[in-house]
């Protein structure tokens, strides 16, 4: 991932947090519980929500997601990426009408999502569209550049068809 933007929280990264799993994940959580289940957050105009059940050892099915990867039907394993950029998701939504992160609808399968990447597409954010509310459905960090080229075109070609 490309440096660091200043207007971001600086990450929690395992290895600097004892690596002790289980008091890792309350650290990350907290930050989690605070951005989301706390003051509300808005995606322009629209509130966002967060999955909360299944709940799994006392914390909401969506922050499980939102740390993890892989097949949504099995067990996901722990991305620690992802958990190190939990305080990241709540400053790019609030940041969407600005020129800090670019945004742009997308069809995945049958739903529409809203796609909320940095500028240079090295970390996306991806709210869930249900009209009069918005889900925040992942959020993880793009490493490769074909991916990053991938979501940059993605995002020009929604802009493009917003003008005609």
């Amino acid at each position: 991932m490309s440096g660091l933007p200043e207007w971001l929280p600086k990450p929690q990264p395992f290895a600097k947090k004892g690596g002790d799993w289980n008091w890792y994940v309350e650290i990350i959580y907290d930050l989690f519980k605070k951005a989301f289940l706390g003051e509300p957050v808005q995606f322009r105009e629209l509130p966002v929500r967060v999955k909360r059940l299944p709940f799994k050892d006392d914390k909401e099915a969506g922050f499980w997601h939102l740390i993890s990867e892989g097949d949504v039907e099995q067990e996901r394993d722990a991305d620690l990426d992802r958990c190190a950029r939990i305080g990241w998701l709540r400053p790019m939504i609030e940041a969407v009408d600005s020129d800090r992160v670019k945004w742009w609808m997308s069809l995945r399968g049958q739903c529409w999502r809203y796609i909320i990447a940095l500028p240079d597409f090295s970390y996306v954010v991806v709210l869930d569209d249900r009209d009069d509310h918005v889900y925040l459905w992942t959020a993880f960090p793009v490493e490769e550049q074909h991916r990053r080229r991938k979501l940059a075109k993605e995002c020009e070609t929604y802009w493009k068809t917003q003008k005609n």
